[in-house]
C-alpha cells in the first residue's frame, strides 16, 4: 500500500490508494481487520486493511469466472456466483470449496445470504432465482421466473421477502417462502439494500417505505452499486459513469458533502463493519490499473457539519 498521504481535507480526499491487480470485489470481516479481495485472475486473498498486505497465501481454489460474491452472517464462508451459473461456498478459514450448487443455466450476477445463515438465494440472467438449502445444497424454492434478467437479489431483515432487480425491467417482491409474487414496481432498479429493522428498500435512486410501498427519490445519475452504512443511516451511492461516489442521510434524504471524485469507473463501494470507512474499488482510467481507496467517512460527515453520532466508530482504525 502506497504510504498515507496528508491532506487539507480528507472530506474530497482518499485516505491512501492501494493496488489490486484486475480487483473485482471486496468482503470485509467481521474482525474489521481484513478484508477478501477477488480479482480477475481468479484468485481470492485475505488482506489486511490497514498495511495493504496479503493475509497468507492466495486461496488455493481459483476461479476466474466470479461475478458476485457475499460473506454468510457468521463470517465464516463466502456465497459466489458467475459467468458458469453454478453457485459455490467456500470456507473463509481454508479458502477451499466447501459446495458447488448447480441450476442455473446462464450467469449468475448476485447472491444473498437468509438472516440466519440457512439459506443463500441466487439470481441469474436465465430470468429465475433460486433459494439454496445450505446444508443439504437443494434448492427449495424455485427456480421462480422473474421473467428477466435477475441483476440484483436480496432478503428482507424478517426473511420473509426476496426483492429482485431487474435492471431497466423493474422491481419485484416475493414471498421468500412461496414464491409468490407480491408487488410489482416500474423502473431502473440494478442494486439493493434493505435496512436491518425492514423498514426501507433502496436502490440508490430512490427507497421504498416497506409499510405503504411509497417511493422516495434520491440520485439521478445511473447508480451501479450501494453499501449501507452499519447502523443504517448512510447510504454510499456509486455512479458507474460519473465517476464519483456520493453519500446520503437516509434520515434527511440529502447528500453529505460533495461527490467522491474517482480518476476512473467506480465498480464498487463497501463501508467497513464499524461504517467509520468507505471503501471503493476504481479501475484507473489512463493506468488502467485497479485500486482500493478508503475514505474517512467521520471527516467527511464533520466537514458537511452533520452531527458526527451518524457514525459508528467503536472497533477499528486506519
Amino acid at each position: 500500500m502506497d504510504a498515507p498521504t496528508m491532506h487539507n481535507s480528507l472530506a474530497t480526499k482518499p485516505l491512501r490508494k492501494t493496488k489490486v491487480d484486475g480487483l473485482t470485489g471486496i468482503l470485509c470481516l467481521p474482525d474489521g481487520k481484513w478484508i477478501i479481495v477477488h480479482s480477475y485472475g481468479g484468485s481470492f486473498r485475505v488482506m489486511d486493511l490497514e498495511t495493504g498486505t496479503q493475509v497468507g497465501e492466495e486461496w488455493e481454489d481459483k476461479d476466474f469466472r466470479v461475478k458476485t460474491m457475499a460473506l454468510s452472517p457468521d463470517g465464516k464462508k463466502v456465497a459466489s456466483g458467475g459467468f458458469d451459473g453454478a453457485v459455490k461456498l467456500r470456507s473463509v478459514d481454508t479458502g477451499k470449496v466447501i459446495k458447488t450448487w448447480t441450476g442455473h443455466t446462464k450467469w449468475v450476477r448476485s447472491v444473498s445470504w437468509s438472516p440466519d445463515g440457512g439459506r443463500v438465494v441466487s439470481g441469474s440472467d436465465d430470468g429465475t432465482f433460486r433459494v439454496w438449502d445450505v446444508q443439504s445444497g437443494k434448492t427449495i424454492l424455485g427456480p421462480i421466473n422473474a421473467r428477466e434478467n435477475v441483476r440484483a437479489v436480496c432478503y428482507s431483515p424478517d426473511a420473509k421477502m426476496i426483492a429482485t432487480a431487474l435492471g431497466s425491467r423493474g422491481l419485484k417482491i416475493w414471498d421468500a417462502n412461496s414464491g409468490e409474487l407480491l408487488k410489482t414496481f416500474k423502473g431502473s432498479f440494478w442494486c439493493l439494500a434493505w435496512t436491518s429493522d425492514g423498514k426501507t428498500l433502496n436502490n440508490g435512486r430512490s427507497k421504498f417505505d416497506t409499510a405503504t410501498w411509497t417511493v422516495v427519490d434520491l440520485c439521478k445519475d445511473f447508480v451501479n452499486a450501494i453499501s449501507l452504512s452499519p447502523n443504517d443511516r448512510i447510504l454510499a451511492i456509486s455512479s458507474y459513469f460519473e465517476k464519483t461516489v456520493q453519500l446520503w442521510d437516509l434520515e434527511t434524504n440529502q447528500p453529505i458533502g460533495t461527490p467522491l471524485h474517482h480518476q476512473g469507473n467506480v465498480k464498487s463501494a463497501t463501508f467497513s463493519v464499524d461504517g467509520k470507512f468507505l471503501l471503493t474499488c476504481c479501475r484507473d482510467s489512463e493506468a488502467r490499473d485497479y485500486y482500493i481507496y478508503p475514505w474517512d467517512v467521520s471527516a467527511i460527515v464533520k466537514r458537511a457539519g452533520l452531527p458526527s453520532d451518524i457514525v459508528r466508530t467503536d472497533i477499528f482504525h486506519l
